[in-house]
């Protein structure tokens, strides 16, 4: 590994990490998809997680979010040991946290505004006046004012990833982590979502953990990263010293030249059962 700051990449003091992941490790079977993978996040930054398809980028995300258990090692969310928690001892955690999957997630049988309200609804005992106006206030944030009354079905692909980040955000979360956000998206609907995502961490002061693959997003947003290859970290810091590193998969990535390398069928099949039946 190409480590270009201490395992945490760098943090001034311990009291600014917000998330801590140590020696993590995750088996599918025999298989190794997870290899003794660590590196901390820092508060108020946006870490982006980088890898070709099969690094291991959306699993390493779900053992964050407390999707999937480890074999091995330790992952702290702000102070808090969570990778033996229980789900009823994570309830707490989720609270603080928000998530936008790839499709964005929305029930489709709701409305957008219904769609926000139900981590409200379900979480805090806010009376409905003021459910009401958090959603409106969310839907400004992402640039959907009076769009609560539509269905998912009505809006644009763009659209979309937007009302689910205002979902996302309906809690006012201190901790925000995103699965490959513009995947789907055409290049300006893609350039507007990264401009939510710096006015979220700059106006909140929020810490934004970005799973992604787009370039052009990677070096608008990250302030740091984590590369994975074959689940091992290739290297974690500041983008532009991650760039200069001499290893020839992250020259590779951001050269973007073709992979030559040939994938057995077998193993992707196990890494595609263990991560969730995503390729990330």
């Amino acid at each position: 590994m190409a480590q270009l700051a201490t395992p945490g990449g760098g943090a001034p003091n311990a009291e600014e990490v917000v998330i801590e992941v140590r020696n993590l490790d995750t088996y599918y079977g025999t298989r190794k998809i997870l290899k003794d993978v660590s590196f901390d996040v820092h508060k108020g930054e946006i870490f982006v997680i980088l890898g070709g398809s099969g690094s291991g980028k959306s699993t390493l995300l779900r053992h964050i979010v407390g999707l999937l258990k480890p074999s091995a090692g330790s992952i702290k969310i702000l102070g808090h040991e969570t990778a033996t928690m229980g789900e009823e001892e994570w309830q707490p955690i989720r609270r603080k946290m928000g998530v936008l999957f790839q499709g964005g997630a929305l029930f489709n049988s709701l409305t957008v505004g219904e769609n926000i309200a139900l981590p409200l609804r379900e979480y805090t005992d806010l009376p409905e006046a003021t459910i009401g106006i958090q959603v409106r206030m969310k839907l400004g944030l992402v640039d959907l004012a009076g769009f609560e009354n539509l269905k998912p079905d009505q809006l644009s692909g763009g659209m979309k990833k937007r009302a689910g980040l205002a979902r996302a955000i309906s809690m006012d979360p201190e901790v925000l982590f995103f699965d490959e956000p513009s995947a789907g998206l055409d290049p300006i609907a893609g350039a507007g979502l990264d401009e939510l995502i710096l006015r979220l961490r700059d106006t909140f002061g929020m810490t934004i953990v970005v799973v992604t693959h787009e370039m052009e997003s990677i070096k608008k947003i990250a302030d740091r990263v984590i590369m994975l290859f074959q689940g091992e970290t290739a290297a974690v810091g500041p983008l532009d010293e991650v760039m200069q590193v001499d290893h020839p998969k992250i020259r590779q990535f951001f050269e973007r030249h073709a992979d030559e390398e040939k994938v057995d069928p077998h193993e992707y099949l196990d890494y595609l059962t263990a991560s969730g039946g995503t390729e990330h």
